[in-house]
């Protein structure tokens, strides 16, 4: 199968694997204490990031390794879009930088052919 069609099953486990992460952040905001709030988040964001390692391991039984697990960069872009959208972190030129060469790296990755 081309790995054109896997792009859409990438992306969504991406953005799992970002929005555990975001939840993880949630759960840390009081600290670690055994609360409704911070179990609560961390159930989710334990559900989010292992529904994403799940479809990351599906999809690797029919993409090459050396093409999936470098795209798993692209958590990286979502992370910072959640980050700005929903944390209030700023945007730098750095960091705009390293999305746009994690970007760059993506598309190198998918075969012309």
């Amino acid at each position: 199968m081309e790995i054109i069609s896997w792009i859409p099953l990438i992306l969504i486990f991406t953005l799992f694997g970002s929005l555990g992460g975001y939840f993880f952040k949630q759960a840390s905001k009081n600290g670690l204490g055994l609360t409704y709030t911070f179990i609560g988040y961390f159930l989710l964001g334990g559900l989010l990031y292992g529904i994403g390692a799940i479809l990351n391991i599906y999809t690797l039984q029919f993409l090459p390794y050396t093409v999936v697990f470098p795209l798993t960069s692209i958590t990286y872009i979502w992370t910072f879009l959640i980050a700005y959208f929903f944390l209030n972190e700023s945007i730098t030129v750095q960091k705009v930088i390293g999305v746009l060469l994690i970007i760059a790296g993506s598309v190198f990755l998918i075969p012309t052919s």
